[in-house]
């Protein structure tokens, strides 16, 4: 199986992983939207190819339209995504549960957004959050805990589990450019996870943001991968 997450609009991005995990079924972690110069290019993507998708804080906020907790550079790319989504596609990002939970072959997966215990707005980061995650496992009753939000690639393994967030697909933020997911395999009850990353178009996924009127730094970003 497949877990994408934060696309950001970044069609570029999602085409180039895309033949990679066909034929996967594929879960999100959340953010289809903000950033990027094609919020509904990816929506409509998601809607008919993610078996399972959650909420993530820039879909919640191209809905509500409260970009309260975003700086006036997210605010504004979240003002210019809502007036480029379709009422059958803000329903579509309206209907995302914030967690989401399934089984393969006796192995229990919870994917969010966020964290646990904020599934919007807590960052989950290896370095800071580790001694935590036995209690995301146990609190959460699953076997593998999936984040988002943190646009950063991580795989860890306890006693209790597995905890790992797939990286960025559309806008990574640890210094690589490129797309980012991962591809999961259950065997046996054992799980692997395989950290992956795929070369795309970034003058193109770039361009489209600076001829769309939304903040340069969105498209400058792509190329440092920050």
């Amino acid at each position: 199986m497949a877990f994408i997450s934060d696309l950001h609009s970044n069609m570029e991005a999602l085409r180039a992983v895309e033949p990679l995990i066909s034929g996967l079924p594929c879960y999100s972690c959340g953010d289809l939207v903000g950033y990027g110069a094609d919020p509904s290019e990816v929506v409509r993507w998601a809607m008919k190819n993610v078996v399972g998708c959650v909420k993530g804080n820039h879909d919640e906020a191209a809905v509500t339209g409260d970009t309260s907790w975003f700086n006036a550079y997210a605010a504004s790319a979240i003002r210019w995504t809502r007036g480029r989504l379709s009422e059958g596609e803000l329903a579509f990002l309206s209907s995302l549960p914030l967690t989401y939970k399934f089984e393969v072959e006796g192995v229990r997966f919870f994917v969010v957004h966020g964290s646990p215990d904020d599934p919007l707005h807590e960052y989950v980061f290896l370095e800071t959050h580790q001694g935590l995650f036995e209690r995301y496992l146990k609190m959460c009753s699953a076997d593998v805990v999936v984040l988002g939000h943190t646009h950063v690639p991580f795989r860890w393994r306890g006693a209790g589990g597995t905890v790992f967030n797939p990286g960025s697909v559309g806008q990574p933020r640890h210094g690589q450019p490129g797309a980012f997911y991962a591809v999961v395999t259950v065997e046996g009850g054992k799980v692997e996870v395989e950290l992956k990353r795929a070369s795309y178009d970034v003058d193109t996924a770039a361009q489209k943001i600076y001829r769309s009127g939304l903040p340069r730094v969105f498209g400058d970003r792509l190329y440092e991968g920050l």
